[in-house]
Order: structure tokens, then C-alpha cells, then sequence
């Protein structure tokens, strides 16, 4: 309870997490839902509203209420049914609490799939709803539609599933574009001297610089060990993952295949090219 009190509530200026209550081994603490919004704007923006719980998508909006403000605009990092899958509801809840009539809030994603209106959200895109300015960046890996938010007058990096508050993320596409992804955003917070990582998971990360370091680390540490695992005869995921995830909870291995998958994959894809 400790824990998800720190998480729920934390952010900067701008930025608020009200943290889903899915908690389970994938979610870790649970999803965290993002209310951001420029001091004295009467306008938010809410990113990844959450799974389809009722009672968190009530509560977000109740949170915004009790700060004086509507909902302007839904953004989601990714597609994935735990931030994703409550949006329609939440933009729905969202617009008659805003007494907003013939429609819902706007919802943006790069995946038109999850679209609510007519724009979706692309590399470049910058957000200013409500006075706000919020940049976007593809950063694919975790997922091929995987998106992240910068928050420059907070110097905050909002990462979705690419950078997890603890732990690491799964790699659901492919892993030459997630370690591009991690390379590219390690680049981006030294040039923009980023001070915080808000992730979708998860507590907050006040050295990001430290924390991209231990993620490009620890997926090159792991990779090194799934070569090894082939070379000792290894040839599926599940056998790979039987060796280098011996020491890791059975209920995670489904998870961690998928992770072994694309690195296997990444492998191959290396090996064909020299």
C-alpha cells in the first residue's frame, strides 16, 4: 500500500499520475494514468486513461474536476488493452462532465485502430492543448506503435512501456527498433538535459540518463546471454528462456518468450546481413 501511494499521486508541475488499480506481475503496481496540463489552464490532456475499469476512469475524471479543469484531448503511448482499452469509456465520461454535447473527447494514437476523431499522432506532432506543449516521438520496440511524450517546460519524458519504473519491458516488436528506440531516447535526455522519466509503469526515474544506461545495459547483457544459450544448443524461445530465465518467477516465462523471440529474430536478422 506503501508503494502505490507513492506512485499514485507523484509527477512534476504538469503532471499527475492516478495510478489503475490492475495491479499483476505484467503491470507491476498497475497502469499509470497521466493528467497533465499547464498551471492555470482550465484545459488537460489525459494520457493512456487505462484499462476498461469504470471506477479508475471515474476517478480520472474526478481528479481533473477537483483541479478546476476539463478534459481537452486523450493521448495513448501505445495500444496495449491496459492503457488503451478504457479510452472510449473515458472520453465519453469526459465530455458529459464537460456538459460537451454530440460527442466525446478527442483520442490520439499513432495506430489509427485506437483512434477517437479524425487525428491520429505521428513523429514530430506537438500537442498544445490547453496552453500545453508536448512533443511526440516514435519509439517503436515494446510495441510497433509505441509512442513517447516529452514535456519540455518540466523537462519530462513520458515513455509509456518503453522504460518501465522497475524492471524491464517486454519486447513485443522488434528488437532492433526497441534498442534504437532506448539509444535514440538515451541521446534525446542528455541533449535536452531531461530530469525526470515518467513511465507507464511504475515509480518515476529522476536520473533518466542512469536509467536508459541500466536498460541498453542489462538488453545487451541479456542478448549476450541468448546467444550463448543457441550456441549451447538452445533452438526455441521456451528452450532459451528454460536456461537464461531459470532463476525468474514460472508465471513471467509466457512474457519473457515473447522478449527471447524477438532477440532470436534479431539474431538471425544479424547473422544474414554479415
Amino acid at each position: 500500500m506503501d508503494e502505490m501511494s507513492e506512485i499514485d499521486g507523484m509527477g512534476t508541475e504538469r503532471a499527475t499520475c492516478v495510478l489503475a488499480p490492475n495491479p499483476s506481475p505484467m503491470t507491476l503496481d498497475g497502469t499509470n494514468t497521466w493528467i497533465v496540463a499547464e498551471p492555470g489552464s482550465e484545459e488537460t490532456v489525459v494520457i493512456d486513461p487505462g484499462p476498461k475499469d469504470g471506477k479508475h476512469l471515474e476517478r480520472v475524471v474526478r481528479t481533473v474536476a477537483s483541479q478546476g479543469r476539463r478534459v481537452g484531448l486523450v493521448l495513448l503511448t501505445h495500444g496495449h488493452p491496459d492503457h488503451a482499452a478504457g479510452a472510449k469509456r473515458f472520453a465519453e465520461l469526459a465530455a458529459e462532465a464537460a456538459g460537451r454535447r454530440g460527442g466525446a473527447v478527442p483520442v490520439r494514437a499513432l495506430d489509427l485502430r485506437h483512434r477517437l476523431g479524425d487525428e491520429g499522432l505521428a513523429e514530430g506532432d506537438v500537442v498544445t492543448t490547453g496552453g500545453l506543449e508536448l512533443r511526440v516521438l516514435e519509439t517503436p520496440g515494446h510495441s510497433n506503435d509505441s509512442l513517447t511524450f516529452w514535456l519540455p517546460a518540466d523537462r519530462a519524458v513520458l515513455t509509456g512501456d518503453t522504460v518501465l519504473g522497475y524492471g524491464s519491458t517486454v519486447v513485443e516488436g522488434r528488437l532492433g527498433d526497441y534498442l534504437a528506440s532506448l539509444d535514440r531516447l538515451r541521446a534525446f535526455a542528455e541533449a535536452r538535459e531531461a530530469a525526470t522519466i515518467l513511465p507507464g509503469h511504475g515509480p518515476r526515474l529522476d536520473d533518466p540518463i542512469a536509467a536508459l544506461d541500466h536498460y541498453i545495459s542489462h538488453r545487451r547483457e541479456r542478448l549476450a546471454q541468448v546467444e550463448a544459450a543457441v550456441a549451447a544448443g538452445a533452438r526455441t524461445a521456451r528452450e532459451v528462456v528454460e536456461r537464461v530465465y531459470a532463476d525468474v518467477d514460472r508465471s513471467l516465462w509466457p512474457a519473457a518468450e515473447w522478449s527471447v523471440q524477438a532477440q532470436l529474430d534479431y539474431l538471425n536478422e544479424r547473422s544474414a546481413s554479415t
